[in-house]
């Protein structure tokens, strides 16, 4: 029987729990981008779980499609962890690209400070949506010199070229450049090549591992000149300085699969000779009321934006979470008020449990009960189908209110019941509410005041920080033509 909750500290190592994963053996099966098939999975040395993700582009706040891959990312790693291997997951910090040079030069800034806000934006988000810390998370410019030794070993191994002081990856030269993205490089244009950190899909070509300074940009010294690394050779880098030069699994969203994916596992294992992951797995994108997010479009959410209508974390995690990782999710409105009732009928069933219960212990809730959990588990190590595992909760608590309507549930059927959703909830983590320091309604309306008067002053800076700091502490500001008013999200 699993004890009293425990509960973790927001971005701290989460805990263990004694529920059941470990008294079985484990059969964790998981789709492999890299062979299109589901395949069984194990670390390769049978006890630890290397895994690498692609982290955020410090340019801007992250936005809803990206927290889905993140949130996935976080329903792997806990699953892994339940089943009973150890995890040494890494993920990197892009802090130098095309796009945060750009913007910091728009904002006059240096780099570091530019990126610096939007880090902690992250941080924030992967809190305020319960998601556990990777054990390393490494900064792209803190790792250059390991940039810079596999560009040489590249080099060495003759698939480099220099023009105009860049260095190139010549795709040509690696006979297995398009295995993951399938993609036919044999019609490429002879010398055709990039030095954009991101560009069009099937638009193969041979891509920038060091690209030369321009005036005013950020640089570094490195024999090939001065200059900062290629976006995809950032990720190879780091990836082997921290999981070795094979490792298990590498995650990332479906539209990375190339260029960025399909050029990682060309530097990397034409530098090395070996493997570079085991494992691709990746997350399907995210549409918005059935259409691609974009801010064109007006359906560019980010998680401040969601809040600030009145959606808890809580809620948007679990309709993140809710759809497979290999199927498109649909984000509506509907869906989340839908995600916000499905918690509140489970914690509706917490509170039930609690008793008084007037029925004996019944043999078939508790049958029951080891069935839901048994369908929970298996849900999940056939590729994370969190629809499965969320269908077999719901079965079970329906089954449960029916018993306890008849009296044919007892004070140990509520202890089993209890252990099933720590099992639930170790991995979904969205029974127990974000506790948010409550404002007062004094407070509130001195800030909309102070907040007025920045907007009539065109300080938006502030005017933004005050919702935004507002929005952290439960409150939701609307404004209209007649002013602002306010409620605390529920």
């Amino acid at each position: 029987m699993a004890g009293p909750r425990q509960r973790r500290t927001a971005w701290n190592p989460a805990p263990r729990y004694n529920d059941g994963y470990r008294e079985r053996q484990v059969a964790f099966k998981l789709y492999n981008s890299l062979s299109r098939r589901i395949e069984a999975f194990e670390p390769a040395d049978g006890e630890t779980v290397r895994m690498y993700s692609c982290g955020p582009t410090v340019y801007n706040h992250v936005h809803i499609g990206n927290l889905r891959t993140f949130a996935f990312q976080d329903i792997l790693r806990r699953h892994l962890r339940q089943s009973g291997w150890n995890l040494l997951h890494v993920m990197n910090v892009t802090d130098v690209d095309d796009k945060i040079i750009a913007g910091a030069a728009l904002a006059g800034v240096p780099i570091g400070e530019y990126t610096r806000k939007y880090v902690e934006a992250f941080f924030e988000d992967c809190e305020r949506l319960r998601l556990e810390r990777p054990e390393k998370i490494p900064a792209a410019t803190e790792h250059i010199t390991d940039m810079v030794r596999l560009v040489d070993r590249i080099e060495q191994a003759g698939h480099t070229y220099q023009i105009d002081g860049s260095t190139y990856f010549r795709i040509a030269s690696w006979k297995d450049y398009g295995k993951l993205s399938r993609l036919d490089p044999s019609g490429i244009r002879s010398g055709a090549r990039v030095d954009a950190d991101e560009y069009g899909k099937d638009d193969a070509r041979d891509f920038v591992l060091w690209k030369a300074s321009r005036e005013g940009e950020p640089s570094w010294d490195s024999p090939y000149g001065a200059g900062r690394p290629g976006w995809h050779l950032e990720c190879s880098a780091m990836a082997m300085a921290y999981l070795g030069e094979t490792f298990d699994i590498h995650t990332g969203g479906v539209d990375l699969q190339f260029p960025h994916h399909e050029n990682e596992i060309a530097q990397s294992e034409s530098a090395t000779g070996k493997s570079f992951a085991r494992f691709w797995v990746h997350a399907e994108h995210l549409l918005v009321e059935g259409q691609k997010m974009a801010k064109s479009a007006g359906n560019f959410h980010t998680l401040r934006d969601l809040t600030e209508r009145g959606y808890s974390e809580d809620t948007i995690r679990y309709l993140l979470v809710s759809t497979p990782h290999r199927k498109q999710l649909n984000f509506t409105y509907d869906g989340l008020r839908g995600a916000a009732a499905a918690i509140e009928r489970l914690r509706n069933f917490e509170r039930r449990l609690g008793g008084p219960f007037v029925g004996s212990d019944s043999l078939a809730s508790s049958e029951q009960c080891g069935h839901a959990r048994s369908q929970f588990r298996d849900a999940l190590d056939d590729d994370l189908n969190t629809a499965g595992a969320l269908g077999a909760v719901f079965e079970y608590v329906r089954s449960a209110h029916s018993a306890m309507d008849r009296e044919e549930f007892g004070p140990g059927n509520a202890v089993e019941a209890r252990g099933l959703l720590e099992a639930f909830d170790s991995i979904f983590e969205v029974l127990k509410p974000v506790e948010i320091e409550r404002v007062s309604a004094d407070e509130v309306e001195a800030l909309i005041r102070e907040r007025a008067t920045a907007r009539k002053d065109r300080d938006f800076e502030r005017a933004d920080e005050i919702r935004e700091s507002l929005a952290k502490r439960g409150v939701v500001l609307r404004d209209s033509p007649s002013g602002t008013d306010w409620n605390y999200a529920t």
